[in-house]
């Protein structure tokens, strides 16, 4: 049984750095390493982790590196695809002795296991918050579905194509997404979007397929429907995401952290 574990929005900054001033992107990543590394007995075995974009902050090598070593200890193999806060170049340099990373265009990988095709997406525009999908992604994406030929699938990218209602957030959502739905929605099999970039857990449909966003591993974004409401971060719990295929695509959410338990409900029974 396939499992994929989604981290989405790392965020790291230099050393001795907050995000945005107010966030330990780095604690918060190393607690969710060793919660993951934690839970592998109990919801293992699990084949690997992808981070959904925004890995780092300014997108600088020395993030990349603070970034790889923080994930040294997790005890599974993981990807990456770059958000909008990530550098492409500069994080394809800090990547290069792993084999999923290209050498030259978008970062867009495919991981082939057992029952489950996952394929990753580059939406990062280079200097701008909102995100698209380039003519060579879209090919990429329309080999690998051919390829994968009506098998289980998992399409994953940073910026969401859907409307979340967080006005901040919309404006900067994946652009042109009309040939990115019909390429999905045409697909003959099951298919699951996931993305990152809201730090919110949030479904929606996108055509005729989910589209799941993931939990930021630090932070939120804070959960204000108001019109012109202002750009704003919320210190919710971090959390992330274990799809598994069980019966089809199935998500769980975990949050990141230790907490009292586990209790037996009726001890007595």
């Amino acid at each position: 049984m396939p499992r994929i574990i989604q981290i989405s929005d790392p965020h790291i900054v230099p050393e001795g750095q907050l995000a945005y001033g107010q966030v330990d992107t780095a604690t918060a990543l190393a607690n969710c390493v060793e919660t993951i590394n934690r839970f592998l007995p109990e919801i293992g075995p699990v084949d690997m982790a992808f981070v959904a974009g925004d890995v780092t902050d300014f997108g600088t090598e020395e993030e990349y590196k603070r970034f790889r070593d923080i994930m040294e200890p997790l005890a599974i193999p993981y990807r990456a695809i770059p958000g909008n806060h990530d550098n492409v170049e500069v994080m394809r340099r800090s990547f290069a002795d792993q084999d999923w990373m290209p050498e030259t265009g978008p970062i867009n990988w495919t991981a082939e296991l057992a029952g489950l095709t996952l394929i990753a997406l580059d939406t990062n525009v280079h200097g701008k918050a909102h995100g698209d999908l380039s003519d060579a992604s879209l090919d990429f994406l329309k080999a690998q579905l051919r390829a994968a030929n009506g098998k289980p699938v998992i399409v994953a990218t940073h910026h969401p194509p859907i409307l979340t209602g967080i006005e901040k957030m919309d404006i900067q959502n994946l652009r042109d997404s009309d040939a990115f739905q019909t390429i999905l929605s045409e697909y003959d099999g099951e298919l699951r979007l996931v993305c990152g970039h809201i730090h919110r857990i949030i479904v929606a449909p996108f055509g005729n397929v989910i589209c799941q966003i993931g939990p930021g591993v630090s932070h939120a974004v804070s959960m204000d429907l108001r019109v012109g409401a202002p750009n704003c971060l919320t210190k919710e719990p971090g959390g992330f995401l274990l799809h598994e295929i069980r019966g089809g695509i199935l998500t769980h959410s975990i949050p990141v952290g230790q907490y009292d338990g586990p209790y037996l409900f009726y001890p007595d029974s």
